[in-house]
Order: C-alpha cells, then sequence, then structure tokens
C-alpha cells in the first residue's frame, strides 16, 4: 500500500516539474536551439537573403573569415580594447563598491543609484548624448576644453583613427560601470559581519580588510564579472555603430558592427552566419580557458 502510494506521489511530482518545465524548454528550442541550427545551417552556404535557392560552399565562409581583408583583425584588436577598458575597471568597481556599502557613509542610496543609473539608460540614447558631446565642431567637451584655455587638448575625439576607439571605450566603461558596482555591492552584503568586526578588533585597516577579506570572498563574482567583460567586448554592438558606424575607414568597427554589415549592408548571409559561429566559438574557448585559469586547486 504504501509502494502504490509513493509511487503515485513521485508520478505526480515528476507530471508537476514536466508541466512547469515544458514552457521553459519549448521556448529555449524556438529561440535559442532552432536559430543556432539555422546559423550553422546558412554558415555553409552562400545567399543573398532573396535568392530562393542556396550554393553550399561547405567551409569557404570560414577560411573568408580568417583571411579575409584585415577588417577582421582589426575589428577583434578594437574588441580586445574593450576588454582591456572593462578588465582594468573590475577593481576599481570593487573599491566603490567597498565605499558604497560602507555605514559611515550618508546619502549612500543616492549613490548608489547614481552609479547604476548609466546602466539601464538605453545604450542607443547613450550614444546618441555622446555623440554630440564629443562632436569636434560645436560639441561640448572642445567647447569645455577651450573656455578653460586648454586648446592643445581639442582633438577629432570620433574621426581620428589614433584615439576614436579610446573615446568609445571611455563611453562603454561609463556605462556599465555601476552593474559591477551594484554586484560587488550585493556580494559584500553576504560577507558575515562577525569576520569584518573581528578584524577590525584585531587592529586591521581599511585596506587590509579591503585586500584580506573582501577580495577572497567576491572571487567568484570576479569570475562571474570577467566572463560577462569578455562576453560584452566581443559581442559590444551599439556604441561603435551609433556612434561612429564603424569609422573613420573601419578604424572603430568591431566583429559584430562588421557582422551586421556584412549581412545587412552587402547581404553576404552565409558569410555572416559563419562570423557569428566563430564570434561563438570564440566566447566558449575563452570560458574555457577562463575556467581553467581561475579553477580552484583546492576543489571549493
Amino acid at each position: 500500500m504504501n509502494t502504490a502510494i509513493a509511487s503515485k506521489n513521485k508520478w505526480k511530482t515528476t507530471l508537476f516539474l514536466c508541466a512547469f518545465l515544458f514552457i521553459p524548454v519549448v521556448m529555449s528550442f524556438m529561440f535559442v536551439v532552432y536559430p543556432v541550427l539555422s546559423l550553422v545551417q546558412l554558415s555553409f552556404v552562400e545567399w543573398n537573403g532573396i535568392a530562393e535557392k542556396k550554393k553550399f560552399v561547405g567551409a569557404y565562409n570560414y577560411i573568408s573569415v580568417l583571411t579575409r581583408s584585415p577588417e577582421v583583425w582589426i575589428s577583434l584588436k578594437n574588441n580586445a580594447l574593450y576588454f582591456i577598458g572593462h578588465g582594468i575597471l573590475i577593481p576599481l568597481q570593487l573599491a566603490v563598491a567597498a565605499v558604497l556599502n560602507a555605514k559611515f557613509l550618508k546619502g549612500r542610496n543616492f549613490f548608489k543609484t547614481t552609479t547604476f543609473l548609466p546602466y539601464i539608460i538605453n545604450g542607443v540614447a547613450i550614444a546618441y548624448t555622446f555623440s554630440y558631446f564629443f562632436t569636434p565642431m560645436n560639441g561640448a567637451l572642445n567647447g569645455i576644453l577651450k573656455a578653460l584655455q586648454m586648446d592643445f587638448l581639442i582633438q577629432r575625439w570620433l574621426s581620428d583613427p589614433q584615439i576614436v576607439n579610446f573615446t568609445l571605450v571611455f563611453v562603454s566603461m561609463w556605462k556599465y560601470f555601476g552593474f559591477g558596482v551594484i554586484i560587488y555591492i550585493a556580494a559584500l552584503k553576504s560577507i558575515p559581519g562577525e569576520i569584518i568586526e573581528a578584524a577590525e578588533i584585531d587592529g586591521a585597516n581599511a585596506f587590509q580588510v579591503f585586500f584580506s577579506i573582501y577580495m577572497p570572498s567576491v572571487r567568484r563574482i570576479t569570475e562571474i564579472l570577467i566572463f560577462l567583460n569578455i562576453r560584452g567586448a566581443l559581442t559590444i554592438f551599439d556604441i561603435p555603430y551609433v556612434m561612429t558606424g564603424g569609422g573613420p575607414a573601419h578604424a572603430s568597427s568591431t566583429f559584430t558592427v562588421l557582422t551586421m554589415e556584412t549581412a545587412f549592408n552587402f547581404h553576404n548571409y552565409g558569410l555572416a552566419s559563419s562570423m557569428g559561429i566563430v564570434l561563438m566559438i570564440i566566447i566558449i574557448v575563452v570560458n574555457f580557458l577562463q575556467q581553467k585559469i581561475f579553477a580552484d586547486k583546492e576543489g571549493i
């Protein structure tokens, strides 16, 4: 009798779980699995997006991605600049989070909101705003520098190939800085206060608490932020596309911008699909290497 009841309850539990998982699984297949499979299929054909027939070309598109004009490697180099810029921010984000998490700071909720606000603002709106701010002719930045009699600092911020990427990386850093800060604040709040109080009683100063308690405690969060920075740096699109369109002469183009340009400007959907697959493989490989590098040797 008990076995029958247990079996019936187990069946009900299984049915209940399947009912809840049905919609997420179906949506995953519709919006993740099927698009990826379609992308893989398109990456082996030559297609302009209009013709009824698709010409099978095998691995030609993938070979073209690697042997294409220097635009591909220039775009990857630009993506690397975004990663380096955001990587430099990680320690600063943790430091700001530690300050905003301190109890002695008055009005810290206001500063938290102010720090996080750029992240929730639409990226296109931010890009348009900074486009006017950095405009060489009548932009606010050059106007401020001129008013301060610092004409030697005036630059063509968005049209000089030597500095345009640094300008765009700065905008991206400004937008996403608050995200890491808020994540770190949440992580710091999970640290038991008794540990910090014990360290302070033993005579630890703020720097010792930061390096000996805060940093080891948020190691996993740091790994997640590094991965998000890698993924974000490789897929950055809105800021360079809106502010410069990848110019001048592809100097500020990123891999995603180049992919979109290949698909919608040159109507080469096969090559663009192969570029998307290559990008996905790069993210997977880098994530795998990151996990190996940051693997916890103690198995914790």
